[in-house]
């Protein structure tokens, strides 16, 4: 009779290095970035502040912890003169103090010291940082995550705890843009020798061979630069990048019909030939029937 195999025994395809099937490895942990969308709560003054004024713009434009339980906030409120929401925001339960610093723009700029809200404890834990500004409006927050898949699953866990209708838009082209420098450090010594320098000037007061000695570079490594910075810097400025798909809507769309030749001074027009195909199209025309000589003037 055969030997019956051991329970306690794995199989050659389970053990390690076996030729059976492998399990399969797990994705990368990827960068997900989105904006959330959702009710501030009455806890946090915020919340009931911006419900009595659903016209005024809130944004948080940092933060800092200087307790176990207070943070300070920069905010810049706009739609009223300057100090006119001190009294009204330092009267709110879980603020400590609040001060008026600068009128800006259509606003005015405030620094709040209040109770920490509960996103900040859970930013503390996940270790992340929370992305500023932070806009709200009308009782509502809107503010970007930029988190990796695992603390992203717990950032929208919270949030939906707190408003069950929270609303997620997913982000494609990365925000990070707005949170990074723009130019690496040599980029910008480069940018900032070249406009001394006058090569962006009109008219132009260097020439590139001359840039490239001034900076210790071949002709090649600073025209490459360059475009890379000029690159960078459109793309910033439309928001979008320029290239791939998008170059196609750049180019002038292909006309259905050819456009009239250009008249001559004291030659008459040629006749605009039509593409649309037809009876007796690409005829030339009789030339029984047309007057000999100048055709006389109108009376």
């Amino acid at each position: 009779m055969p030997r019956r195999r051991a329970a306690g025994r794995a199989r050659p395809s389970e053990r390690s290095g076996g030729s059976g099937p492998r399990p399969r490895a797990a994705e990368p942990d990827r960068l997900l970035l989105a904006s959330a969308t959702l009710r501030v709560p009455d806890a946090t003054w915020l919340g009931p502040f911006s419900r009595r004024h659903p016209g005024a713009e809130i944004a948080i434009l940092g933060y800092s912890e200087i307790g176990p339980r207070t943070v300070v906030a920069d905010l810049w409120i706009g739609g009223r003169p300057a100090g006119v929401w001190a009294r009204e925001i330092a009267a709110s339960p879980d603020v400590r103090a609040a001060e008026s610093l600068a009128e800006v723009g259509d606003g005015s700029l405030y620094r709040v010291r209040f109770r920490t809200p509960p996103i900040v404890f859970l930013y503390r834990r996940l270790e992340v940082p929370l992305p500023a500004p932070i806009h709200l409006r009308a009782g509502r927050v809107r503010w970007e995550i930029v988190a990796r898949d695992r603390e992203f699953g717990q950032i929208l866990r919270f949030a939906r705890r707190v408003d069950p209708g929270v609303r997620v838009k997913w982000t494609r082209t990365p925000v990070l843009r707005d949170h990074l420098p723009l130019l690496s450090p040599g980029q910008r010594s480069l940018l900032a020798a070249a406009i001394a320098a006058g090569y962006f000037a009109v008219p132009r007061r260097i020439r590139l061979t001359e840039l490239a000695r001034q900076t210790n570079r071949s002709k090649a490594a600073v025209s490459e630069a360059l475009a890379r910075i000029e690159r960078k810097l459109l793309e910033s400025a439309v928001r979008r990048p320029i290239l791939g798909s998008n170059l196609a809507s750049l180019r002038p769309a292909a006309s259905a019909e050819p456009l009239p030749p250009r008249a001559v001074p004291g030659r008459p027009a040629p006749p605009v030939r039509s593409s649309a195909r037809g009876p007796g199209a690409g005829r030339r025309p009789s030339s029984a029937g047309r007057p000999r000589g100048r055709t006389p003037p109108p009376r």
